[in-house]
């Protein structure tokens, strides 16, 4: 945005002249633009990185994808479905390909939140208390069924997943980077469920559903004669790389037409008569963050609208709380905010340099 310079009376006293003592203040240059170049490289990484998890897990090219940008992004994963469709496997097989260590916390009932984030253990040597890191420090944490725990224990995530330390007794423990938290869950239907609260999911970049693998896919599971396992993965980028990448990605171009663009949908979903809490301003960064990965991905150093929409859903639909109206019909929040997208005008390409 920019600021008109300001009026000037002739007649006032001109300004003090700034003290010799106080530092003048530095105006921190703008990253250069990324270049078509660049974005080639980038996106011919990602595409390496990508290939070797779906070696892993087949026929899941998407979800692979949108779990990288979310990582990349520095957002997180929540992977919704039935048990045994491969969601696991996917989060381990990231932190094979990714060189990073991983650790899964399996929620239970009786799991509590020193179980998740660690806690001080006394030392009969020195005489004190030393902390104790739980499995949230490790650089992909997978949470599986995170929704069959108590909500104490799934709010023991949200510091971490947010700030990415975890305090303890007033002292502030770091978390590695890069830093993943897969969370899994079953669907609310299953019994022995617990719905997360609207505060948790709002800290998941994406929410992604895993499905059935296709037909071809799954006879290639069931012979085995595809499928690499999750322990026999190579390393394909280092956290070097990944930093690299997360960096380029924010040097990608974002015409103000598509802000608008994203703007204007997020505003739809807080009047919408369907919709009882529309997405945040959290959500609509969120979705930039997710949008400029997603373009590196594809190597190009500009977004689209087509990129929006193909984020909307995956980035906010689990952010949605709809009315009762709507709740009671049937309509779930991907199909509310799909037919949102799908109503909002498109910007229209604009030639280089004109108005």
């Amino acid at each position: 945005m920019t600021t008109p310079d300001p009026q000037v009376d002739p007649g006032a006293d001109p300004a003090p002249a700034p003290d010799a003592d106080t530092p003048a203040a530095t105006e921190v240059p703008a990253p250069a633009p990324l270049t078509a170049a660049e974005a080639g490289e980038h996106a011919e990484r990602f595409a390496r990185l990508s290939a070797e998890i779906e070696s892993a897990v087949l026929g899941k090219r998407e979800m692979v994808r949108l779990a990288l940008v979310a990582m990349l992004s520095e957002g997180h994963v929540l992977l919704e479905d039935v048990p045994g469709v491969g969601k696991t496997t996917l989060a381990r097989a990231i932190a094979a390909a990714t060189d990073g260590e991983w650790q899964r916390i399996q929620f239970t009932p009786d799991l509590l939140p020193s179980d998740v984030t660690g806690a001080p253990v006394y030392n009969q040597d020195t005489r004190e208390f030393q902390f104790h890191p739980g499995p949230v420090f490790s650089n992909v944490v997978i949470a599986d069924e995170i929704n069959r725990a108590s909500p104490k224990a799934q709010s023991a995530l949200l510091e971490v997943m947010e700030e990415r330390r975890v305090t303890v007794d007033g002292r502030r423990h770091p978390v590695p980077r890069p830093f993943l938290v897969v969370a899994t869950q079953n669907p609310v239907e299953m019994d022995g469920t617990y719905r997360l609260p609207e505060a948790q999911l709002d800290r998941f970049l994406v929410r992604l559903s895993m499905g059935y693998p296709d037909t071809e896919s799954e006879l290639a599971i069931m012979r085995g004669d595809r499928l690499t396992d999750t322990e026999d993965l190579k390393t394909v980028v280092d956290a070097a790389q990944l930093a690299e990448m997360s960096a380029a990605a924010r040097r990608v171009h974002i015409h103000d037409a598509i802000y608008s663009y994203a703007l204007g949908i997020a505003h739809t979903t807080r009047d919408h008569e369907e919709i009882h809490v529309g997405v945040s301003p959290r959500a609509t960064a969120a979705l930039m963050r997710a949008l400029r990965m997603y373009v590196l991905s594809e190597g190009r150093h500009y977004a689209t609208p087509e990129d929006v929409k193909a984020l909307a859903v995956p980035v906010w639909a689990h952010r949605l709380v709809l009315a009762a109206g709507s709740a009671v019909s049937g309509r779930t929040p991907g199909e509310v905010l799909a037919d949102i997208v799908d109503r909002a005008p498109t910007p229209q390409p604009v030639r280089l340099g004109g108005e």
